[in-house]
Parts: C-alpha cells; sequence; structure tokens
C-alpha cells in the first residue's frame, strides 16, 4: 500500500523560505509521477508542481523561480523547497503521487495517492 506523509510546513514571514518533505512507503519515487498542490480556504485544489519519474518538471507560473520540486532516491522522498515565499502562497499543501502515468501529471484527478497535508503560512 502506497502510503505519503507530509512535513515541513508552519509559520513564516515574507520573503522566507520553507522545505516541504513527503516520505513515500510502499513504492519506489523513481516509479511515480508525484506533484504537488496546494489549497488555499474558500479557493479550489490547485497545482504547484510536479516531477516524472524520469525527472521531467512543470511548475505553475507564480511559483516559477522560486519553489523546486526533487526527490530523494536514498530517502525515498520528495521534497518542495520555497523561496521568497508570499502571503499568497498560505494554504495547505499536499503530496501526489501516481501509479499510472510515466509523465508530469498537472490535473489532480489523475494522481490516485494524497498526503493528509500540512499547512504553510505566510505574514505579511
Amino acid at each position: 500500500q502506497l502510503q505519503l506523509r507530509e512535513s515541513g510546513g508552519g509559520l513564516v514571514q515574507t520573503g522566507e523560505s520553507l522545505r516541504l518533505s513527503c516520505a513515500v512507503s510502499g513504492r519506489t519515487v523513481t516509479i511515480l509521477a508525484m506533484g504537488w498542490f496546494r489549497q488555499a480556504p474558500g479557493k479550489e485544489r490547485e497545482f504547484v508542481a510536479g516531477i516524472s519519474p524520469r525527472e521531467s518538471t512543470s511548475y505553475m507560473d507564480s511559483v516559477l523561480d522560486r519553489f523546486t520540486i526533487l526527490r530523494d532516491v536514498s530517502k525515498n522522498a520528495l521534497y518542495l523547497r520555497m523561496n521568497s515565499l508570499k502571503p499568497e502562497d498560505t494554504a495547505v499543501y499536499y503530496c501526489a503521487a501516481s501509479t499510472i502515468w510515466t509523465t508530469v501529471v498537472l490535473s489532480a484527478t489523475q494522481y490516485d495517492y494524497w498526503g493528509q497535508g500540512t499547512q504553510v503560512t505566510v505574514s505579511s
């Protein structure tokens, strides 16, 4: 059974950095298409960043050049490094995995496993 567990969220000030972690168990990250999504209160869940099994990546426009998605095969984990955080980045961040797709997956409906989420709050 594939399981995902996020950690690393917290309260930071504008301009600061955070690194979110997603521990993966049950499958190796090298065969998964994985992604980070976020959901702010009253808003739809949105794609933030994704990585394919071959490490192709994709980002939403508003986080390009600030966020980096990467994985650590030795730890079987996925990370989201977030720099220059802004108040509009405040949301619950979710890690997701697809056991079917071999490309970067942008749509939430195409992921079949999700973590429980971790809160990121950026104060102004």
